[in-house]
């Protein structure tokens, strides 16, 4: 595929950010143990470590959309990359595990105005017959840096220190921000306007959904501190539909569930990543908890996963662009859930890695060939001009899920399971990753309702000049 300057340098840029911002979602997971040690942090307070960050990505997800068509998608993303730069350096010098935290909430605001505008940015660069390779580059990279994250957070916490988890982040932060600058051209969303009540409400909506499933598991799904949040949000959420249907400027146009290609490659995307981030969460902690390895080994066990990620994305992207998504979708989500059920049917404190191996070879190719497929069928739904928008919600179901995936496979573990024994974390891991076996079949279903080979809409069927069209 061949690049203008341009297209390389937006594809670099936008991989770049989205490589940092991915890779810090599950990079703590194999460094707890030294957080714990360090700080004196509680159990709960290791859990919100990982939480906040995904708490308030998901929440601001559709905000930072909303305000790269208002306010310019460069510029946004620029601002989004400072604030998750100065969050890792308060990360880094965090005297205790509420500072820690507090931190750990500003990266992930941070991260919610970049990743949608990366997305988009990279969307509009490239033509819609070519869309899907640029994807799957874009796709590999992002995987690549959830797969790699439980790695190096161990190799760092057993080797320098996890301060330096964060601090990686600071001089990578500062060069990409100058060169996003000067080698980025400005654009904005087709109506300027900004939908501030509908910020409100979702953003209210949001935050009330992921902050009750992320007390449910240490409360209970019947205690208020998680049904009471969640409630509201749901009220919200239902109160921003509403609100949507009489905007002038809808932040996020209802027509798009309509479209049965944007709904279901949504609810895919939500179950893929539900389910990866649950069992990246856990089966770091397998092998340290059950098998008694530590950070370092952990996170090389995990490596393996990667190379598929690398390799099949773009291949998947690219080859979406001839017989369309539907085919990458339901075949990437049936291979995640056939390696999710099998690990489910073998675990225990004495299996061998060699076991293990083969199915994250095979689980790697299934989620490298889901993702670029989702986040394509999406954006080709919708006219080029609202392609920002469809980032946005793509987004943040992908992030609503990893929320909602370790949320609930967290339940299923620690009523089957628990931290007692090597034994007794083997019975709560086999049973959370039964859980999502399921739900990842759930999404393979849910993919059903994507299209197939879609046919690339001629020039004169697109929006006019005069829409705004993102260039880059």
């Amino acid at each position: 595929m061949a690049l203008d300057v341009g297209q390389r340098w937006v594809m670099s840029l936008s991989s770049l950010a989205s490589f940092m911002i991915s890779l810090d979602s599950l990079v703590v997971t194999t460094a707890l143990g030294a957080i714990k040690r360090d700080l004196g942090a509680s159990l709960e307070q290791l859990e919100w470590t990982v939480n906040a960050y995904n708490l308030t990505f998901a929440m601001l997800l559709l905000t930072g959309a909303a305000l790269g068509d208002r306010w310019g998608r460069r510029r946004v993303l620029a601002a989004g990359l400072a604030v998750f730069t100065l969050a890792s350096a308060a990360c880094a010098l965090a005297p205790d595990a509420a500072t820690l935290i507090a931190a750990r909430a500003a990266q992930g605001a941070g991260a919610a105005f970049v990743i949608p505008l990366a997305l988009t940015l990279l969307s509009a660069a490239f033509p819609p017959e070519r869309r899907g390779k640029a994807i799957g580059l874009f796709s590999g990279v992002t995987g690549l840096a959830t797969f790699i994250g439980p790695f190096l957070g161990g190799a760092i916490a057993a080797g320098p220190s996890w301060e330096w988890i964060f601090w990686i982040n600071v001089p990578i932060g500062l060069v990409t921000i100058v060169l996003v600058l000067l080698r980025i051209e400005e654009n904005k969303g087709p109506d300027n306007r900004l939908d501030v009540v509908g910020l409100l409400l979702v953003t209210g909506g949001v935050l009330g959904l992921v902050l009750g499933l992320v007390r449910a598991p240490s409360t209970g799904w019947d205690d208020s501190e998680a049904l009471f949040p969640m409630a509201t949000g749901v009220l919200l959420l239902a109160a921003f539909a509403v609100w949507e249907r009489r905007a002038t400027v809808p932040m996020i146009p209802l027509r798009f569930f309509a479209i049965r290609a944007f709904t279901s490659a949504n609810l895919a995307s939500f179950a893929l990543f539900a389910t990866l981030f649950g069992m990246f969460f856990f089966l770091a902690q397998f092998f340290q908890w059950s098998q008694g390895v530590g950070p370092l080994e952990a996170g090389l066990r995990l490596l393996p996963a990667t190379g598929p990620v690398m390799i099949v994305a773009p291949l998947a992207g690219m080859l979406a662009d001839r017989i369309g998504e539907r085919v990458f979708m339901v075949t990437g989500l049936i291979l995640w859930a056939v390696t999710l059920a099998w690990l489910a049917l073998i675990a225990e404190p004495a299996l061998p890695y060699l076991s293990v191996l083969p199915l994250l070879i095979v689980g790697g190719c299934g989620v490298a060939m889901a993702t670029p497929a989702a986040q394509k069928a999406v954006v080709a739904a919708v006219p080029p001009h609202e392609i920002g928008k469809a980032s946005g919600v793509i987004t943040t179901f992908r992030y609503l899920g990893g929320v909602f995936g370790v949320t609930v496979l967290g339940t299923i573990f620690a009523t089957t399971g628990g931290y007692g024994s090597p034994q007794t974390f083997s019975d709560g891991f086999a049973a959370a990753m039964g859980g999502g076996a399921v739900i990842a079949l759930a999404g393979a279903v849910a993919a059903f309702g994507l299209p197939g080979r879609r046919s690339i809409s001629p020039p004169s069927a697109q929006p006019k000049a005069g829409a705004k069209t993102p260039v880059a």
